[in-house]
């Protein structure tokens, strides 16, 4: 026995293709895979290999160790890295098929981001995302930073920053931009 679409039933189609259509692409990646990330620390020389989601569940263990190695390395401070900003890695390092991120600078307090300003850090802004563990600058092994920036672009996720001369891409939670 055929049934009959209702317009009700095309109206709810519609609005899950539209909804689908406007989100970003990184949004349609598979949410309930298992997550991992792997970071090597520029400053501190310590790595860690971690599964920060699991089934669609942010692992709070990991989390902390994730907050702790992207902590400020200057002062030592531990923040809350966005989870949003661990996405975005997963969903880059997924789609460029690199392999261990670089961590140039994660979190970085008010005291550390204010003498980088007053020591000529021209790129420091002064209410930086890093300050609200929203922020990262990285490379990604295996992969040009001139892909990553590309690739990252391609996301819509936040502010994407290139410095080439560097050798890193900065990547944030905030606004979509870039520079």
């Amino acid at each position: 026995m055929k049934t009959r679409a209702t317009r009700r039933d095309l109206l709810k189609s519609a609005a899950c293709v539209l909804t689908a259509a406007a989100a970003p692409g990184w949004a349609l990646a598979a949410p309930y895979q298992t997550r991992r990330l792997r970071f090597s620390h520029c400053h501190t020389s310590e790595k860690l290999d971690v599964v920060y989601n699991d089934g669609g569940v942010y692992l709070p263990d990991a989390l902390e160790e994730i907050n702790s190695l992207l902590r400020d390395f200057r002062s030592g401070e531990v923040h809350p890295i966005d989870t949003g900003l661990l996405d975005v890695l997963f969903e880059l390092q997924t789609r460029t098929g690199g392999d261990v991120y670089e961590i140039i600078s994660g979190y970085r307090s008010p005291a550390t981001n204010a003498m980088l300003r007053k020591n000529g850090g021209g790129g420091v802004a002064k209410r930086s995302y890093h300050m609200r563990g929203m922020a990262m600058d990285i490379r990604l092994r295996g992969v040009d930073t001139a892909q990553l920036r590309k690739a990252a672009l391609a996301l819509k996720a936040g502010g994407v920053g290139y410095y080439p001369k560097s050798d890193f891409v900065h990547l944030d939670t905030g606004r979509v931009r870039f520079w």
